[in-house]
């Protein structure tokens, strides 16, 4: 069984045989969250923002913006923390218009005394919304990162701007781990017609991790994200080779944290009653390797809490979303956050 120490956030795991064992390990949790339309109330002229300023047509004005800063801190606040005091060691972000957006969110009451530093870069993306990483320096230190171009081009071979790929390596406690965050193009249109432009942002992530795996074997990289695709879709089966079994993943392939999930009917968004499940967490084998030095991968949890979960109506049990239509309705985000818990071995005590 698990038993949680809070003061030093370690798993202790105890199993019966002729001599009582109890191994402990670290956990640290990794999670990505789509932060719905996380946007300030200033009019930016290179951007589509007009939807959310204060004389836009959801009259999104500064109390609309801190009490979403509010809703999303506490949300954040919470995952996690069954298994470890401080809550995400880092977290990918999505839907975000820029840095200052992510500087408010951190700083709310809920995260503040976490000291959550952050990795941003400006996307191309025509509506302006980023991706970005939050982290706690306790636990993760930045060695470097960049921001990786997505070209895509619309049916006439005009280019469609979209979010970049937001590239981070550094150490998550003493680990060299690698973090691609995402945010693939939108299905607006139909999903058949717009599945090349993500096996395209799927294509890139493979040659990123193909690139690092070539010098590592054993390299740590975890692709997550808004893919808007599901983990059975071809962008992710075909394009990343993400598997759903771990007995299925070759050293080329990826293993897709929330297969499982999906394939028992869970999702993270809902759509005229349909689930899907577009907010992934994908890792590299090196994360597989329980034998190996380090942290590998324990388990995956998708956040459907019913503090942020409608209640009532016909969208009864979705997610509780900002507005309902162009009525601010105090929600959250329209996507449930995800995790995973990675954990590591730190010492065995024979009794």
């Amino acid at each position: 069984m698990l038993r949680y120490r809070a003061a030093l956030a370690i798993i202790a795991i105890f199993f019966s045989t002729t001599i009582f064992c109890q191994d402990q390990y670290k956990v640290v949790c990794v999670g990505f969250y789509n932060l719905e339309n996380l946007f300030d109330t200033i009019n930016d002229p290179n951007k589509l923002d007009e939807e959310f300023l204060p004389k836009g047509d959801k009259l999104y004005n500064s109390a609309t913006y801190i009490d979403k800063l509010h809703n999303l801190s506490s949300v954040i606040s919470r995952l996690g923390t069954d298994v470890s005091p401080d809550g995400l060691a880092l977290m990918g972000v999505s839907e975000v218009e820029n840095r200052k957006v992510i500087e408010d969110l951190v700083d709310q009451p809920a995260l503040k005394s976490r000291n959550y530093q952050i990795v941003h870069y400006d996307s191309p993306d025509l509506r302006g919304v980023d991706v970005g990483l939050i982290y706690q320096p306790k636990y993760f230190s930045v060695i470097t990162s960049e921001s990786i171009n997505v070209p895509i081009f619309n049916s006439d071979s005009v280019p469609k701007p979209t979010r970049d790929i937001l590239h981070v390596t550094g150490l998550l406690d003493g680990d060299t781990v690698h973090v691609l965050v995402n945010h693939w193009p939108s299905r607006l249109g139909s999903a058949t017609a717009t599945e090349p432009l993500r096996m395209r942002a799927a294509a890139i992530n493979k040659r990123v991790k193909d690139s690092l795996i070539a010098k590592n074997p054993s390299a740590k990289v975890i692709v997550m994200g808004d893919l808007n695709d599901n983990p059975s879709d071809k962008a992710l089966v075909e394009s990343l080779s993400a598997k759903g079994k771990m007995s299925k993943v070759g050293p080329d392939d990826m293993f897709n944290t929330m297969y499982e999930f999906y394939k028992n009917g869970n999702g993270t968004l809902a759509y005229k009653d349909a689930w899907s499940l577009f907010d992934q967490i994908i890792i590299s084998p090196g994360l597989l390797d329980k034998k190996g030095k380090g942290y590998h991968f324990y388990k995956a949890e998708v956040y459907r809490d019913q503090s942020i979960t409608q209640q009532t109506g016909h969208f009864r049990g979705y997610p509780l979303r900002t507005y309902s239509g162009n009525q601010y309705i105090h929600g959250f985000s329209d996507h449930f956050p995800v995790y995973i818990l990675l954990v590591k071995k730190v010492n065995h005590v024979n009794r």
